[in-house]
């Protein structure tokens, strides 16, 4: 019995992810170069989870199976929880501005959607692939102002930066600073993770596709390393 376990273990860690996603419908667009990418070694990729709530819903649900999946596959999967970018408010489908959380409010909401996602991941440390947990609010905490515009702001135009749709979609409504640099702090997130643990890859819904090669851009820019986007469609 335990022969035969291997062999199963074995067998589903030599999936091929793209292939694994794509004939499950879940695959909505992916960078060029991201399977060969995928087929060289185990590799990291992320999802960022918004804590504005203390429970996930329904249109979270794809990208934790693209998580579950891409561990499945022998990859190292990094669940982000944006306890920084949830302070702003992502404007990607939103046709208002939303309320701001206090610090309270998010820490209690990112500890009830850590428990739930460990759930679907598993965070052992003894395997090679274990899952990672992550916040971006220990990195941009201390990150002044001037700094980030400095560092960030200046590697990303704002002619590139209104481009995007989830820009356009919201000029005749109206949109805040805050919210317009949403796109620089989710891109700074995928630059720190490339950095500090060699992530590679950002994984999302199809509405996230504009914030996410944001972040390949800033990488390219800044260190010229490489970078790559997947995204699934979305549960409507």
């Amino acid at each position: 019995m335990f022969v035969i376990f291997v062999r199963i273990n074995t067998l589903i860690m030599s999936k091929n992810f793209i292939e694994e996603i794509t004939w499950r419908g879940m695959l909505h667009d992916a960078m060029p170069g991201t399977n060969e990418h995928l087929d060289e070694a185990m590799r990291s990729a992320y999802v960022g989870f918004d804590p504005t709530a203390d429970s996930l819903h329904i249109g979270n649900l794809v990208p934790i199976m693209l998580l579950s999946h891409y561990q499945r596959c022998g990859h190292k999967p990094v669940a982000l929880i944006g306890g920084a970018t949830g302070m702003i408010g992502d404007p990607s489908g939103k046709s208002s501005e939303r309320n701001l959380l206090d610090e309270t409010t998010l820490r209690h909401n990112q500890e009830a959607i850590q428990k739930q996602l460990s759930r679907f991941l598993d965070f052992d440390g003894k395997t090679k692939n274990a899952a990672v947990l992550v916040n971006n609010y220990d990195w941009m905490k201390s990150f002044s102002f001037l700094e980030f515009i400095r560092d960030v702001g200046k590697h990303i135009t704002v002619n590139y930066m209104m481009a995007k749709d989830s820009v356009k979609t919201r000029l005749e409504t109206g949109m805040s600073f805050t919210e317009f640099t949403y796109q620089l702090v989710q891109g700074f997130d995928f630059y720190y993770l490339n950095k500090n643990h060699s992530c590679k890859i950002q994984m999302g819904g199809s509405d996230q596709w504009g914030n996410i090669v944001t972040g390949t851009e800033l990488i390219r820019r800044k260190s010229q390393g490489e970078a790559f986007a997947i995204t699934t469609p979305l549960i409507k």
